[in-house]
């Protein structure tokens, strides 16, 4: 009997009820903001408006997945700390930065399911509550008002109920552990803020093929059933056919974006563009399915022609826009392939500066202390033993420089272990907190490599000596094809773009095609990122 009663005399399942009561309050204010927010985003999505209405509705759902997290840590025992924003350089570049923002989405997720996954044990317990009580409150109420089907007269006649009522917290008491046990996981999953495992190509084309034959199968299953109910039910105007439409759309345009990114031979026709490939294919579906509607409604006027040629003029329009883009990068290429010259020539002449001045130097030194050495061997042993301890000196000198010299070079660490370990190698050397995010599936090219090393360890410099900063948050990832390096500081701020450590950074990074963005207003923050084309 104990061991049945236990959970009602623990914490665990009155914790867990709090729980799930701050839950459903934070739940149905979070849904009132999604749907306000999206609603003005969606009507201002043209404007530039558009742009703090992102950025604001990330801070409201940042700020409710906060309290959403302060719940989890204190009443379920889960560290989580979700972030409030997602930073990014550029007025535009911050409203893509949100909707490209995982987390967002994701405490999203966790924000209108918190509603309907406390509503459940909040009124099972409210039911189990209510029989418990039966006896005392029975006398004021209606019969219809106990849970809708019970008729008490009596305390007699609700004894019944209440025991039952009583076996039904025990019960919730011992389910709450399993049920809170998923809220738990949930938690973790979606208010974490870990960017989670990585996928393989491989494992998001089969994740991509998967879900597409999914929805081709739930499609046909709907549309045979639909069939099968019009031929039991009528002979006569053939309705299945408009939703047999809507599916083809639900099946026709997903299957025709992962053609395009499956087979790169169907972009090489559109200007090497998958955008314009998947633009051409997805009108083309919406033209077909707008000529359908027409034929089946009317064999009349051929209202479809003006859709289909605002489509034309659209997908036109995007061909031009991308036409000239890419006139545009052949002079960037231009422009990077002499910046590529002056970069090599720098360098050449900085570590040719650095052997005459440092290492060469030291040798030179050594040489003579050894010669001098040899000289007062018999005749001066003593003297012979300074001069070869100077040598000794001289030689260990000598050997840091070119050390030092081949660190400016290519760090060996970056060489041997990659990216994360060479860049955790200066995070752990700091003197301020530093938080690191990588996320690479494979090494990028070494150029690349070096270059987004670099832009991390002079930004994570300037932060240190110049910034007065607290904190510096670095991330490196893959974003389509691009390698992006951002480091971000809490500090004054004012940084100087054209200054000498950044102007050479932005020249090393346009040698690779890439661009290297500094965002430095009075009062901070300052972030860096660079942007290095891996393809």
């Amino acid at each position: 009997m104990g061991r049945i009663l236990r959970p009602l005399i623990s914490g665990g399942p009155y914790r867990a009820l709090a729980f799930y009561v701050g839950e459903l309050v934070l739940g149905i204010v979070a849904f009132v903001l999604l749907v306000v927010g999206w609603v003005l985003t969606l009507v201002f999505c043209i404007t530039p408006l558009v742009v703090p209405l992102l950025i604001g509705l990330r801070i409201g759902v940042g700020l409710l997945a906060q309290a959403e997290a302060a719940l989890v840590r204190g009443l379920l025992g889960v560290s989580v700390h979700p972030p409030v924003s997602s930073p990014a350089v550029g007025f535009w570049n911050r409203g893509l930065a949100v909707l490209r923002d995982p987390a967002f989405w994701k405490q999203q997720a966790h924000l209108l399911a918190a509603a309907p996954i406390a509503l459940i044990p909040i009124t099972v317990t409210y039911w189990a509550l209510e029989l418990v009580a039966l006896p005392v409150w029975h006398r004021w109420a209606d019969s219809t008002d106990v849970i809708g089907f019970i008729d008490v007269d009596s305390v007699s006649e609700s004894l019944p109920f209440a025991a039952a009522g009583l076996v039904l917290l025990v019960v919730i008491a011992h389910l709450l552990g399993p049920y809170t046990a998923f809220s738990r996981r949930l938690g973790h999953r979606l208010l974490s803020g870990e960017p989670g495992r990585v996928l393989s190509p491989e494992e998001r084309r089969a994740r991509r093929l998967q879900a597409l034959t999914i929805d081709a199968l739930i499609s046909t299953a709907i549309v045979i059933a639909l069939v099968v109910i019009w031929a039991l039910t009528s002979t006569r105007y053939f309705w299945p056919v408009w939703p047999l439409l809507a599916l083809t759309l639900v099946v026709g345009i997903p299957g025709w974006v992962a053609l395009v990114l499956e087979r790169r031979e169907i972009s090489r026709l559109t200007l090497g563009s998958k955008a314009i490939a998947i633009q051409i294919g997805i009108s083309a579906i919406l033209a077909g399915f707008l000529v359908a509607v027409w034929a089946i409604t009317t064999s009349g006027y051929f209202w479809p022609i003006w859709p289909i040629l605002a489509l034309v003029f659209v997908a036109v329009a995007h061909g031009a826009i991308v036409y000239a883009r890419r006139e545009h990068q052949i002079e960037r290429l231009e422009e990077s392939r002499a910046a590529a010259v002056d970069v090599q020539e720098s360098e050449l002449l900085r570590i040719e500066r650095d052997l005459h001045d440092g290492a060469q130097a030291r040798l030179v030194a050594l040489g003579m202390s050894i010669g001098m050495a040899e000289e007062k061997l018999r005749t001066d042993p003593e003297g012979a033993q300074l001069l070869l301890a100077e040598a000794r000196t001289d030689a260990r000198q000598a050997l840091e420089e070119l050390r030092d010299l081949a660190r400016g070079i290519r760090p060996p660490i970056l060489t041997d272990r990659g990216l994360e370990a060479a860049i955790g190698a200066l995070v752990t050397r700091a003197p301020l907190r530093v938080s690191l995010t990588v996320e690479l599936e494979e090494r990028p090219p070494a150029g690349v490599e070096t270059a987004a090393y670099f832009v991390v360890a002079e930004a994570l410099a300037n932060a240190i000596k110049h910034s007065g900063a607290t904190r510096v948050a670095i991330s490196i990832r893959k974003i389509d094809d691009d390698l992006v390096a951002q480091v971000t500081d809490d500090g004054r701020g004012g940084a100087d773009a054209s200054g000498g450590g950044l102007a050479g950074l932005d020249q090393r990074v346009r040698a690779l095609d890439g661009t290297l963005r500094v965002a430095s207003p009075p009062g901070g923050p300052t972030t860096v990122r660079a942007d290095l084309p891996c393809a």
